[in-house]
């Protein structure tokens, strides 16, 4: 006989119900929820164990399985009756009379235990319960579980209608716990993140290489709802890249060069740079998405302008000079300092990537000056003035001199018959020669591939380009103001106001036209100066076409364009024969419309020193009539500017000795009055004026000038004399003059003299007219009154703000008084219709 074996049965399955009819409360979700860390056992259950212990029970007969569920049903039915036995209480035999069954069989009657307070409730339960079963009689199984749930759900309906006023008297309490709750997990988690983010980067730091897979971490930081976070990841990408960023672009391998057999040293170098790649664009993505949000604004262009500036060779750098050269002429003044600071370093230091940034970004500010039609910031053509040309390269290449003895030697040894062999060695040798020749060829080639710094022609050719597009700007900007002064013109010429557009970049572009005007080419400057005239508002008739132009350009803009027109005058004085009266016209005439406040001293003055005291050569009577007309302006000017042009008059009343005539006080003018006899003040043109034939009176009055400075220049003047042979030391430049007395201006103070009288008396008056003005002489301002006037009249204004201040915390506290008193007024009424609610509950 064999032994029998022992059978483990598996635990009893719940019973069986389809999906559709269970139903999950909320409190269950919020249970699990709230409790997710204690279900972490599921993860370490043994489900090996599990499947052997199902496969060995599947393997036993059916019948086998079914006595043992019938013993274990026994079992329980047992269990179950001894459990009711106990929970019984038997009854006294003597108290109560035994009942027979139809057995024959007696038993006394029990009664369960029951609480007091459950015996009450399970009255009413009774009957409820015998109506429920009565129904569920006729019910199938499914009419019979959803009738349960309904009314699970109105019980606990009413069980939560009576929680509500115990609810809502810990709601406060309960919102500001979990408001506190929450700062508490949000600062853990941007603490945790921010350590994160410091290992990550330390560990790229010091070995990215082996930690280059890291980078995918920091960029889903950087992608972060919180933006504090997600700043801190772009900048530490940022930090991150600048460092392990080589000094050479990538180059993807080709096709072929991937099936190449390779060692593993070069697979490691090829995964490393494809990862860094990658990583870097995805990163250029990410900053090129917020770039667009006005929070990551200054944060992105930040992180692009400090990309760019430290790693111009780099991939992708198209993308980067886009931003910023798009955002040269933004509103936010941080945004456009950085961009424009970026862009400077980039042409001041070629070195980093060779010329090439440089190009690019020269065309994409012309690109974008043409699509805005010239209507940008003036710092978006400011940036070009940073630019650096050599002019060695713009020379022509030498052709080497070949030695004529040299040539003379080739040719006859052509000429001499060769033997055979000797022709056999020499093909040789050409072929050795032609080979090292190719070899060195290769090498040259492969070098300047791989060498940082270009050729020079391929230099030469970049400064081209760049040349090209600067100009090009300049003259689509200089175009851009002529066609909207035509137009405004043909408007004025109608109607009495004018329609003319703004002109922003003309003032960089008329520096810029300075600055570099010995490059432009001869043969657009013939153009350049009749551009310039036009838009100074030259020509003859002078009134015709500055009451047009006045109110469309500053007396600013049209200096800059007399002094352009000197510039390119003295750069290419040798190929050029261009007259300059009009220009000498404009200046004259612009000198009495400038105004302090309105216009820039600084132009006016560098038009003094180029146009009148750096050119050698002046007309007499020219000359005359400036010296004239800038005496007229220092008398209605601030000292700064009338200290320039003082300078400006004594330079060309030492270099033009008839023009010292001024000076004199003849009774019918000047000594030399020239061909016009009599002075015209508001004459245009300063050759037709006839200034020869007046006399600076107006040095008379400057002499008594507040500014002592200029009292000393103008006793300096008035001592010149008209002798030739005088001698004079050099005096300071207009601009050094302007410079000097602006900055004393802020700490210059006048003296002033109160007890001095205004009107003087003649001698030998009367003694009471004497006395009475000895008695006003001695009456004189009280400061300490003055002062405690003074001081009453603003303690007063105090006071009346502080009391203002005062009244508005008064009626501030008034309403949150009144607020608080309304609001126990309505608890006060709430209280007693919640007592009513609980009773009815109750009942």
């Amino acid at each position: 006989m064999g032994k029998k074996q022992k059978v483990i049965l598996p635990p009893d399955l719940p019973p069986e119900i389809s999906d559709d009819e269970i139903e999950v409360s909320d409190e269950d979700l919020q249970f699990v929820k709230e409790n997710r860390d204690y279900a972490g056992f599921v993860s370490r259950l043994d489900t090996q164990s599990i499947t052997k212990h199902v496969t060995r029970v599947a393997d036993v007969n059916e019948d086998a399985l079914e006595a043992i569920y019938e013993k274990r049903l026994k079992k329980k039915s047992a269990l179950q009756k001894e459990d009711e036995e106990k929970n019984k209480v038997h009854v006294d035999p003597v108290d109560a009379l035994p009942v027979k069954t139809l057995d024959g069989k007696l038993y006394y009657r029990t009664v369960a235990k029951t609480s007091k307070g459950e015996d009450e409730n399970e009255a009413g339960e009774d009957e409820k319960d015998g109506d429920v079963d009565k129904s569920l009689v006729k019910l199938t199984k499914a009419e019979k579980r959803a009738k349960v749930k309904k009314s699970r759900k109105e019980a606990k309906k009413l069980g939560k209608e009576v929680d509500q006023p115990e609810e809502a008297e810990q709601a406060p309490q309960a919102a500001v716990l979990a408001k506190v709750k929450e700062d508490l997990t949000a600062e853990e988690a941007f603490e945790s993140k921010k350590c994160k983010l410091a290992e990550l980067g330390i560990a790229l730091l010091s070995n990215p290489e082996a930690n280059i897979t890291s980078m995918k971490e920091i960029l889903q930081i950087a992608k972060d709802d919180n933006p504090s976070i997600s700043k801190l990841g772009l900048l530490s990408l940022l930090a991150v890249f600048k460092d392990i960023i080589p000094g050479y672009r990538i180059r993807l391998p080709t096709e072929k060069e991937q099936e190449m057999k390779v060692s593993k040293e070069v697979k490691k170098m090829r995964f490393y740079e494809s990862t860094l790649l990658s990583a870097y664009k995805a990163y250029l993505q990410r900053l090129l998405a917020a770039e667009k949000k006005p929070l990551f604004q200054q944060v992105v262009v930040r992180c692009i302008c400090n990309l760019l500036d430290a790693v111009p060779h780099f991939n992708c750098r198209e993308s980067l000079l886009e931003v910023v050269v798009r955002n040269l002429g933004s509103a936010d003044d941080v945004v456009r300092k950085l961009c424009c600071s970026t862009v400077r370093s980039l042409f001041t230091n070629e070195g980093k990537h060779g010329g090439e940034a440089t190009v690019e970004a020269v065309r994409l500010i012309a690109a974008h000056v043409k699509a805005n039609n010239c209507q940008l910031h003036p710092d978006f053509i400011e940036v070009l003035m940073s630019l650096t040309f050599d002019e060695d390269l713009r020379k022509p290449k030498a052709t080497p001199e070949v030695d004529k003895k040299v040539k003379y030697k080739k040719f006859y040894k052509r000429k001499i018959p060769e033997e055979p062999s000797q022709q056999q060695e020499n093909k040789r040798k050409m072929s050795k020669k032609e080979l090292m020749s190719k070899t060195r060829e290769e090498v040259a080639a492969d070098y300047k591939a791989v060498s940082f710094a270009p050729d020079v022609e391929e230099k030469r050719r970049m400064q081209s380009e760049t040349l090209s597009a600067v100009f090009e700007t300049y003259f689509r900007v200089l175009k851009q103001t002529m066609l909207s002064i035509a137009a405004s013109s043909e408007t004025f010429t109608g109607s009495n106001t004018s329609a003319s557009d703004p002109h922003p970049l003309l003032a960089p572009c008329l520096n810029g036209l300075g600055k570099f005007s010995h490059l432009i080419d001869l043969d657009y400057i013939g153009d350049l100066m009749n551009y310039l005239k036009k838009i100074a508002g030259g020509g003859s008739s002078y009134y015709s076409s500055s009451q047009k132009h006045v109110e469309h350009l500053t007396v600013s803009e049209r200096l800059r364009c007399c002094i352009v027109a000197f510039k390119v005058m003295r750069n290419n004085l040798d190929a050029l024969n261009v007259d300059l009266q009009d220009f000498f016209v404009q200046l004259y005439n612009l000198i009495l419309e400038y105004r302090p406040g309105r216009d820039q001293g600084e132009v006016l003055v560098e038009a003094l020193k180029i146009m009148l005291c750096d050119d050698r050569q002046h007309d007499m009577q020219k000359a005359a009539a400036f010296v004239k007309r800038l005496a007229t302006f220092s008398l209605s000017i601030c000292s700064a500017e009338a200290m320039a042009a003082l300078v400006t008059l004594k330079n060309l009343l030492m270099r033009n000795v008839k023009c010292r005539n001024l000076l004199e006080n003849d009774a019918g003018g000047g000594s030399v009055s020239g061909s016009i006899s009599i002075y015209h003040p508001y004459a245009t043109d300063p050759n037709l004026s006839g200034a020869l034939a007046s006399v600076l009176w107006e040095l008379n009055l400057l002499s008594k000038h507040y500014h002592p400075s200029i009292s000393t220049m103008i006793t300096s003047i008035s001592g010149m004399n008209t002798a030739n042979n005088q001698v004079y030391h050099a005096i300071l430049s207009p601009q050094q003059a302007f410079t000097d007395l602006s900055l004393e201006r802020e700490t210059f103070q006048p003296k002033s003299d109160i007890r001095k009288l205004n009107s003087k008396r003649k001698r030998g008056s009367a003694s009471s007219t004497l006395s009475g003005i000895e008695s006003t002489s001695d009456t004189s301002i009280d400061e300490n009154e003055v002062s405690k006037k003074l001081a009453k009249h603003f303690i007063i204004l105090r006071d009346i703000k502080e009391n203002e201040r005062l009244r508005g915390e008064l009626d501030r506290t008034t309403l949150s008084l009144q607020l608080y008193e309304k609001y126990k007024k309505q608890k006060k009424a709430g209280e007693p219709k919640t007592k009513r609610k609980r009773a009815k509950i109750v009942d």
